[in-house]
């Protein structure tokens, strides 16, 4: 009897207060970051998990703003405000973003913020928790690049074989033509007549290697990777290299060459292909400026890239041909070889290093006032992008 009445002791003597088990369950969670904010917003309880994953010890980070964990491009779009009104509304409100820790490396974290309500129905605050699945968002980003550049292996692949198929083969079958009539027909042939045939077949070869240069370039940014060696590096360098580059030409057609952009605008891109992308649509721009028109080189930043304009008093386009500019299609490569020596394909190069360096390409364009080239490229090494998603995950191990 004494046995069975002493058992109620021995368990109340045990027993762990609520506020301390639930301390103790937060605290064992080290790889969650839990975390709870008062009305103002400011941070007021700090886990053990918190220091591990952001870097702050529970004294420097009492009393701090909470949107203090996230990216400045988030703090400006008003995603910390916007994540307490969905609480307030649905109950609950998830995110899948990157935040910013106590030395400003970022991370990336699927997490939860929820309102905090007392036993009389006050309101508390909030808690948020969050877990960084950096590790496993790199993986995840590596197979999809993995995926896309398996198709775009394919895409281009089969664009590489039309070019092959219809615009190399067409000049050589001119080549050849013109040639085999020169061997059966020289002997009785007018000098002019000779001269005639010799320019076409020069110009006919020319245009062929310049096809090939512009697809052998176009293949290696598509297929070796290893040559890809981006850096921080001074814009207006290098449109001055293209500048000195293209100047005789421009020179020819009295064109003037011009550039707006302060010296220290700085790009981060591989510099060989810097100077191509440069140099192509530049070039394109003078054999579609008239005499004694101007070409104009500006650049303008907008958050962490530089968008740069390329500006010329040309001949312009239409809306089709704009449509259709980047787009590796058989008939348009076929006209911009027999028309510019190769532009398409140079547009196709141009748009592919953009793409490698983590930048992309527009035009705008008036026929008859001429055409705004406009291509943007980061400042610095891009960090991961933000990606939201409606569901937490936390079930996942590492």
């Amino acid at each position: 009897m004494e046995h069975k009445e002493d058992q109620p002791k021995i368990r109340k003597n045990k027993y762990v207060p609520a506020a301390e088990f639930y301390s103790q369950i937060i605290d064992s969670l080290q790889d969650y970051s839990i975390f709870t904010i008062d009305n103002e917003f400011n941070i007021n309880s700090w886990s053990s998990g918190s220091e591990k994953i952001l870097g702050y010890e529970q004294e420097e980070i009492i009393g701090k703003p909470f949107d203090i964990i996230f990216t400045e491009e988030d703090k400006k779009a008003g995603i910390p405000q916007k994540e307490i009104d969905t609480a307030l509304k649905e109950g609950r409100a998830t995110d899948n973003r990157w935040h910013v820790g106590k030395d400003q490396t970022e991370f990336f974290a699927y997490g939860v913020v929820f309102p905090l309500i007392g036993a009389d129905g006050d309101m508390l605050g909030y808690v948020k928790i969050l877990r960084d699945l950096t590790q496993r968002k790199i993986n995840e980003d590596a197979i999809k690049q993995y995926i896309k550049d398996l198709e775009d292996l394919n895409t281009h692949k089969e664009s590489v074989l039309a070019i092959l198929s219809h615009d190399l083969r067409s000049p050589l079958a001119t080549i050849i033509q013109l040639s085999g009539y020169l061997k059966d027909h020289y002997q009785s042939m007018k000098p002019e007549e000779v001269q005639e045939m010799l320019d076409a077949l020069y110009k006919s070869s020319t245009d062929e290697l310049d096809m090939l240069d512009y697809l052998v370039e176009w293949a290696r940014i598509k297929y070796a990777s290893d040559a890809f060696s981006p850096t921080k590096i001074k814009l207006t360098e290098y449109i001055n290299r293209v500048f000195e580059t293209l100047n005789d030409t421009a020179t020819i057609n009295t064109i003037n060459l011009h550039q707006e952009i302060e010296a220290d605008t700085s790009v981060f891109a591989d510099d060989k292909m810097l100077i191509s992308i440069i140099q192509n649509i530049v070039s394109n721009a003078i054999k579609h400026t008239g005499k004694g028109g101007t070409i104009t080189v500006s650049a303008k930043t907008i958050e962490n890239k530089i968008i740069v304009q390329v500006k010329d008093s040309g001949v312009g386009m239409t809306k089709e041909i704009m449509d259709n500019l980047f787009k590796p299609q058989m008939k348009n490569l076929a006209e911009a070889r027999k028309n510019n020596r190769g532009a398409g394909i140079g547009l196709l190069l141009v748009k592919g290093f953009l793409e490698k360096n983590g930048g992309e390409i527009w035009v705008e364009s008036i026929v008859g006032e001429g055409s705004s080239f406009y291509f943007t490229l980061p400042i610095d090494e891009p960090l991961g992008k933000e990606e939201n998603s409606n569901e937490l995950m936390f079930d996942e191990g590492d």
